[in-house]
């Protein structure tokens, strides 16, 4: 077995296990692996509902397997470098006999459409991100042994591809809702547009009928993503319609909670705050990535925003939500980034008490107008400064994490501890999957996707500790 994340065909929900354990009369046997974001997540379950449905089936076990899917992510160095990892892996296994072929998709694919070949020219097929719907027919010409087109490579859609009839390899109870494709940004330190494309709106009736699908299916969770959520709407209806569409996802049943990611500061309105607010089944809580917050910092990176106007914008969200949970993402070591400007962001940082925040140093990326920048910094000190920023934040996190022991919150059960038969692991309001922290819950006969309240007793560096302190729900 290898050591990457093989999709789990016994993982997810019911509905995914009756589609794809059956053998009998399948084309051929794969297994697939996912790597990079939720948006990536939503293709990777695309392409598998399409395998599914044409007669392929999924295993976990990835040896004798007629080939092996890697949706790769190719958004920085480090992506890219365990996307390269996971396709010599299965490139290896190929050579020993224990796989026959390796199909490569996804944005490493789009990026490097032109040498992945060459620097891999054991690859079998190559998918690019808009070329996910041709997945099936990839996989024909894989099994029945035909090498006359290698590549598949789609422009860019003028609309949001449809991603219903999914093959979900989250928990049955949660689940990413992707709205939009692409982005129309140009952040100087960004090549997703090269790679996604330009903002393509997903229409407003096709998002309420996958929501509903994933409510039947079991999800209780809506986690709403796109590259550039606050620009929902603006090519397909020449305005943002965010607000409408939250007002109308809020009227689904059998959801409990939406959550909000990818926020852009420059599109977060009053009245799409004030909709947040008015939505009994938003949870208290934005991602909202700044990137940094000194001025020049700002334009260098083409964000189109101020300090002052992130300064009123975050009062605003914090008057209008109530126990709103802030995320963000900041950005050090961009070029020409100055001692004092860096003091500022740290400064910015330990005022502001962020609930939730990451962050990264820059990543030099080919092609995009941060390259050609001066003074490029030397990455020993911009891991120092990253470093700084995460003790600030640290700080502020066992602050946050320390007044909620006492408190009752509601928690929804991920999963239970393994080996345990009364202790469960789950994330409160204030947490995204994978990306934030965890809950302990002690109590009986919970299951994953029940949202139990919880008396928080103690809490471990950053996740909470808690005992059931009511019936489930």
């Amino acid at each position: 077995m290898t050591s990457l994340p093989i999709i789990d065909v016994n993982a997810p929900s019911p509905s995914q296990a009756a589609s794809s354990s059956g053998t009998e009369g399948a084309k051929g046997k794969y297994s697939f692996i996912s790597l990079g974001c939720p948006k990536n997540l939503v293709d990777s379950e695309r392409m598998l509902g399409l395998l599914d449905q044409d007669g392929y089936q999924l295993t976990q076990e990835t040896e004798g397997s007629d080939f092996v899917v890697i949706n790769t992510c190719g958004f920085i160095e480090r992506a890219r470098d365990e996307s390269f990892a996971a396709i010599e892996e299965m490139l290896e296994l190929k050579r020993q006999g224990k796989i026959k072929g390796v199909i490569v998709s996804g944005c490493l694919a789009e990026r490097q459409k032109d040498t992945l070949l060459e620097t891999c020219p054991e690859i079998d097929q190559i998918v690019g991100v808009f070329g996910r719907e041709e997945i099936t027919r990839v996989a024909d010409r894989l099994v029945g042994k035909l090498e006359e087109q290698r590549t598949v490579f789609k422009p860019a859609p003028v609309r949001a591809l449809n991603d219903r009839n999914r093959l979900r390899i989250t928990p049955r109870h949660f689940s990413y809702l992707k709205i939009s494709e692409g982005c129309d940004r140009l952040c100087t330190f960004c090549a997703i547009p090269k790679m996604r494309g330009k903002h393509a709106t997903k229409p407003m009736e096709e998002v309420i009928a996958e929501a509903e699908e994933l409510s039947a299916d079991g999800v209780r969770e809506l986690i709403v993503v796109a590259q550039d959520t606050t620009y929902y709407g603006m090519d397909l209806y020449g305005e943002s319609r965010l607000a409408e569409l939250l007002s109308r996802l809020n009227q689904v049943q059998g959801i409990d909670w939406i959550r909000l990611m990818y926020f852009y500061p420059m599109y977060v309105t009053r009245p799409l705050l004030e909709t947040i607010a008015a939505c009994d089944k938003i949870v208290p809580y934005v991602d909202i990535p700044l990137q940094h917050i000194n001025d020049t910092m700002l334009r260098r990176m083409a964000r189109r925003v101020t300090r002052s106007q992130t300064e009123e914008l975050i009062g605003q969200m914090r008057e209008i939500i109530p126990g709103l949970n802030i995320r963000t993402t900041f950005i050090t070591g961009f070029p020409g980034e100055t001692d004092e400007q860096f003091l500022e962001l740290a400064d910015f940082i330990q005022a502001q008490r962020f609930e939730r925040a990451g962050v990264f140093t820059y990543s030099k990326e080919e092609g995009t107008p941060a390259v050609r920048l001066d003074d490029h910094l030397p990455e020993e000190l911009m891991e120092q400064r990253r470093e700084h920023l995460m003790a600030i934040q640290q700080e502020v996190m066992f602050d946050h994490n320390e007044a909620k022991v006492g408190t009752t919150l509601d928690v929804l059960i991920d999963q239970p501890v393994p080996g345990e038969k009364t202790a469960f692991i789950g994330r409160t309001v204030a947490d995204a999957p994978d990306v934030d922290c965890v809950t302990y819950v002690t109590g009986q006969g919970l299951k994953p996707g029940d949202i139990v309240p919880t008396e928080i007793v103690m809490y471990k560096d950053y996740d909470l500790v808690g005992v059931a302190s009511g019936p489930a729900r």
